[in-house]
């Protein structure tokens, strides 16, 4: 059931990057967060009744709700049609909890894929802070980030689970190359959208004024 979560939040991420490029309507997209959100409320819920719970287990599935709540918190932004701020500050508060998820696979589980993920996971959030707080409109930024993050940390981990391949050494290996570089990439996208683009505007305001 996490696996089946993972791939809908896949899905679901997709279709905010989607929409944030402009290529998808709110309310579309609005409503199969509510889905998704829904899904990733209800099923820890269940795994927790169902289950032997410890610390960890526990652990584990707070992760999920995290997702959901930002699912459906998303959803019903979009359908209401509400200003974001919300949302936005849910997702920094969530953004920092990440931080703690990163720190735990490194010196708990020593799973460098899983503190690569919630790396990439943390900045996404914090990006939705950005976007729904701040006066700064970086949404076809954003939504390339979460278009790419919906299949390299959701999608695709998902669906090699699915056929039973992601334990596998090699493909461990393999993923923090793909992690690593898409950082880069992330990085080389934020420079050239916050950076470069203003050097250039710069450059073209001191030649007018010549």
């Amino acid at each position: 059931m996490d696996i089946i979560g993972l791939f809908l939040s896949g899905a679901a991420l997709f279709l905010n990057g989607i929409m944030l490029v402009g290529k998808a309507d709110e309310k579309n997209v609005g409503i199969f967060n509510l889905f998704v959100g829904a899904f990733q409320v209800i099923a820890p819920f269940y795994l927790i009744i169902v289950s032997d719970i410890d610390n960890w287990f526990l652990y584990e599935k707070a992760a999920t709700f995290l997702f959901g709540l930002t699912y459906l918190y998303v959803g019903i932004t979009l359908l209401k049609g509400m200003n974001g701020s919300g949302l936005g500050y849910y997702s920094l508060w969530v953004s920092i909890i990440a931080l703690g998820y990163v720190i735990e696979s490194i010196i708990h589980y020593h799973d460098m894929v899983n503190a690569l993920t919630w790396l990439l996971w943390s900045f996404l959030w914090f990006l939705f802070f950005v976007i729904n707080t701040q006066k700064i409109n970086i949404n076809k930024f954003v939504g390339k980030v979460a278009i790419i993050q919906s299949w390299i940390t959701l999608t695709l981990p998902a669906l090699f689970s699915f056929i039973g391949i992601w334990g596998n050494k090699w493909m461990y290996d393999f993923w923090i190359i793909v992690l690593g570089i898409s950082i880069i990439y992330f990085l080389l996208l934020a420079y050239k959208q916050f950076f470069y683009q203003k050097k250039l505007s710069f450059k073209g305001k001191l030649t007018i004024s010549k």
